[in-house]
C-alpha cells in the first residue's frame, strides 16, 4: 500500500491537491479535506503510541534507479511489524532555490528525505527491528547521497554520519558551535562538537 500524503498551505490549495488526485488511480481511502493544520500533524498520532520499540536509518535521495527500486522492493517485502516501513519525503520547491551554503541544510540537490523505519510494541523485537532497518539501508545506501537528515538518524550512528548530515557545511556548524557553545552543553542530539 502507499500512502500519498498531501498538504497546501495556499489560498489555492483545494484546486491544487484535486489536480494531483486527479492525476492517480482511485484510491482505497480517501480522506483529501480541507483541515486546520494541527489537525493533519496528530493524524497518525494513535497508529504509534507511547512505548513503542524504533530504530531509524535515513538518507538524502536524488535519483532511484531501477535497481535502488528493487532493493526497496526485496526489503519491504521483508518487513518485520506492520507499524514498520520506509517514507520518502520530497526535498524541492525553495530547498533547491537556495545555495548550498545559505543554511545548515547542505543537500539542496537532493529530491527525497528517505527514512526506514522498525516499530514495535514488543521489546523482545527491537533487535530484529535494528537489523532490519539496517540492512535495508546498507542495500539502498549504495543509490543515495551520503547524509540524511539527522532526525532520522539513531544515536549508534557515530561522528562520520552526522559529518555527512552537513556535508560541506559542517566545519562552519562547528565553528559556530564553538563561539556560542564551546563547552558543547548543548550535546544529546546528533552532536555538532565545538570546532578546536
Amino acid at each position: 500500500m502507499c500512502v500519498l500524503l498531501v498538504s497546501h498551505p495556499g489560498s489555492d490549495g483545494e484546486n491544487a491537491v484535486n489536480a494531483i488526485r486527479a492525476e492517480l488511480p482511485e484510491p482505497i481511502i480517501d480522506w483529501a479535506q480541507p483541515m486546520p493544520y494541527p489537525v493533519l500533524q496528530t493524524m497518525f498520532d494513535p497508529l504509534y503510541p507511547k512505548g513503542l520499540q524504533w530504530y531509524w536509518k535515513g538518507d538524502f535521495v536524488r535519483d532511484l534507479p531501477d535497481a535502488a527500486i528493487e532493493a526497496h522492493v526485496v526489503h519491504t517485502e521483508r518487513v518485520p511489524s506492520p507499524l514498520s516501513g520506509m517514507h520518502l519525503y520530497p526535498t524541492d520547491g525553495a530547498i533547491h532555490r537556495k545555495k548550498k551554503d545559505a543554511s545548515a541544510w547542505g543537500y539542496r540537490d537532493a529530491t527525497w528525505s528517505m527514512v526506514i523505519f522498525g516499530v514495535d510494541p514488543e521489546p523482545a523485537k527491537a533487535p530484529a527491528l535494528r537489523q532490519w532497518a539496517r540492512d535495508y539501508w546498507e542495500a539502498v545506501h549504495p543509490f543515495d547521497l551520503a547524509g540524511a537528515y539527522p532526525n532520522f538518524m539513531m544515536d549508534d550512528e557515530g561522528e562520520a554520519r552526522v559529518r555527512a548530515a552537513f556535508g560541506d557545511n559542517y566545519e562552519q556548524l562547528a565553528a559556530l558551535k564553538k563561539k556560542y557553545d564551546p563547552v558543547n552543553l548543548f550535546r544529546v542530539n546528533q552532536n555538532i562538537r565545538p570546532a578546536p
